[in-house]
């Protein structure tokens, strides 16, 4: 944005004398800075005077920050990045700082988990993924959810019929069928393991490892 300076005479333009004084780029102190480039830390150990003024807070804030900055120049790698620009990688801090939460408590196991670690059985959901090979298809379709693998036969347009199974839905009189007996085994499904882990977590809050 562009900005158009009115001409308001010859007693508007400021005074060379008037320009601000440049200061120094080095900082000397009798007693040396010390840093922590990793937090962006500059630790000033010269004493204050007694009743220290606004401008000589400011001073010793301003001669801080330049020694900051010419340390950070010369310690720190600099590269260009095409699209990111000119970076400059900290060092790992090395001040501990204190936490603002206190530790989170130890999870407590689920029966499942305690069972399994008893028995030796070990996760293999977390090495299989989310997708599974259909050798029919060809094609790689996800477990669950839409199009899921657990939903095989649903959108079939004719399904094989068991005798028996028929004779027992139509006894029960509420109009299901044996199409939608797979969705509704699902779905029960879904509710015992919400049911579980409503369970687990109770037990969780009674233990006093969830608030």
């Amino acid at each position: 944005m562009a900005t158009k300076l009115q001409d308001s005479g010859p007693s508007s333009l400021p005074n060379e004398d008037s320009k601000p004084e440049r200061l120094p780029i080095t900082v000397t102190k009798p007693i040396p800075y010390t840093f922590d480039l990793g937090n962006l830390l500059c630790n000033d150990s010269n004493p204050l005077p007694d009743k220290p003024t606004d401008s000589q807070l400011a001073s010793t804030a301003r001669d801080c920050a330049q020694a900051l900055i010419n340390q950070l120049l010369t310690t720190c790698p600099i590269t260009s990045h095409p699209t990111d620009g000119v970076l400059l990688t900290l060092p790992p801090p090395t001040t501990l700082l204190p936490r603002e939460k206190p530790l989170p408590a130890e999870k407590q196991q689920t029966k499942w988990e305690k069972f399994a670690k008893k028995k030796g059985i070990k996760d293999k959901k977390r090495g299989e993924g989310k997708m599974v090979y259909e050798e029919e298809t060809g094609e790689w379709v996800p477990k669950w959810g839409y199009k899921g693998r657990n939903k095989d036969g649903e959108g079939d347009w004719i399904v094989e019929v068991d005798e028996k199974k028929e004779r027992e839905v139509e006894a029960k009189g509420d109009g299901s069928t044996v199409r939608g007996e797979g969705r509704r085994e699902r779905k029960e499904k879904v509710r015992r393991n919400e049911r579980k882990q409503r369970s687990n977590e109770r037990g969780q809050r009674k233990a006093g490892v969830v608030k």
